[in-house]
């Protein structure tokens, strides 16, 4: 049973952080998010309650975020705004320079 324990802890430290960090290039991100700054934050913390904060968020759900506005998937709340915004963005990028955040 300890063994087990002892086992899932080990995989989940190596498989954690190369889900958060995706495929993206956190560098490249940074000079993208200047239009997220405005309400996220540079750091990806929130200027507001009504935005969500976006960092340490996972990077995949970051990027599938991103890709269902563009897709026109995701509605209400915030969507009229995210929508256009996220058609413009490279969703690898964006995503890992605020996972890691």
């Amino acid at each position: 049973m300890i063994r087990g324990s002892i086992a899932a802890a080990l995989l989940a430290m190596v498989v954690q952080p190369s889900l958060a960090n995706a495929e993206g290039d956190a560098a490249a991100g940074a000079g993208k998010v200047a239009l997220c700054a405005a309400c996220h934050g540079m750091d990806g913390k929130s200027i507001a309650s009504i935005y969500p904060n976006l960092a340490g968020q996972w990077a995949a759900y970051l990027e599938n975020s991103l890709k269902a506005y563009r897709a026109g998937e995701r509605s209400g709340g915030m969507s009229a705004m995210m929508t256009p915004q996220a058609t413009n963005l490279s969703d690898e990028d964006i995503a890992a320079y605020y996972s890691q955040q």
